[in-house]
């Protein structure tokens, strides 16, 4: 592997890829590359994943069970990949809301609803994972789609979207994890920390962004770590799905 993370971490710091940053730092470093990335992420989405992301992402839509006249919540919704699908299984009379912390990012995403003609059953909130702005048992489903190893307090935002479910209620967490294919770790490797920055700079003109992003998904927990956070966030019956050999992972709770 290319790089590696600090091994013993100062006092109320966290990681920022493997660097370490000050706790109320982080999320201003992560505003700054996702205002960076913002105006490119959907390309630089389809040629990191060579569209597959889209087939993950279809995979979810398909588990949400949602129906129509219920209400979701994408949460880190970015360009709204998620709420597009939602919005349509949910129809008319359902409610969906797309929030981000990055305004850039929110901002695309809305042009992208309105674009695909599904913004009418759709609320825009700039909002932060950890805190959410809404009532309890508020919503039907709730995901986050390459969205929590961004998060500075990843079990904060757990217990906030835990708490927003209603009774019944799904959380969806749609997250790069730890390969687990034989010999896919050193390919996932190479590409991660060579291709990516590279697609960055040719791309974005920001190697130093997607550096940070393969890094941040080095730092995120496995599969089995982030399901025992989930059950410590107070949701049962949890469980992933391992996509593209584990490359990518689909982690589900409810709320009873």
């Amino acid at each position: 592997m290319t790089g590696t993370p600090d091994e013993r971490p100062a006092p109320d710091t966290v990681d920022f890829g493997y660097e370490r940053v000050a706790r109320d730092a982080k999320a201003t470093r992560v505003r700054a590359v996702f205002d960076s990335v913002a105006s490119n992420y959907d390309v630089m989405n389809d040629l990191m994943s060579f569209g597959v992301h889209r087939l993950w992402k279809r995979f979810l839509l398909s588990q949400t069970g949602l129906r129509p006249g219920q209400a979701a919540l994408d949460v880190a919704g970015g360009t709204g990949d998620l709420s597009i699908g939602m919005a349509r299984q949910v129809g008319p009379t359902g409610r969906v809301v797309l929030s981000d912390i990055n305004e850039a990012m929110l901002s695309h995403g809305r042009d992208r609803l309105l674009d695909a003609g599904v913004a009418g059953n759709v609320e825009f909130v700039l909002a932060n994972a950890e805190c959410l702005p809404f009532a309890d048992a508020s919503f039907d489903c709730v995901t986050i789609g390459f969205g929590l190893r961004n998060v500075t307090d990843k079990p904060a935002a757990l217990r906030s979207m835990a708490r927003v479910l209603k009774p019944g209620g799904q959380l969806m967490i749609l997250e790069f994890s730890k390969p687990v294919a034989p010999g896919l770790g050193p390919i996932y490797d190479t590409y991660s920390f060579s291709v990516l920055p590279a697609l960055g700079r040719l791309v974005a003109k920001d190697a130093d962004s997607y550096r940070y992003l393969a890094e941040s998904i080095r730092m995120f927990p496995d599969q089995e770590t982030l399901k025992s956070m989930m059950v410590d966030a107070g949701l049962e019956g949890c469980r992933y799905h391992n996509l593209t050999g584990g490359i990518v992972a689909l982690h589900r709770g409810w709320r009873y």
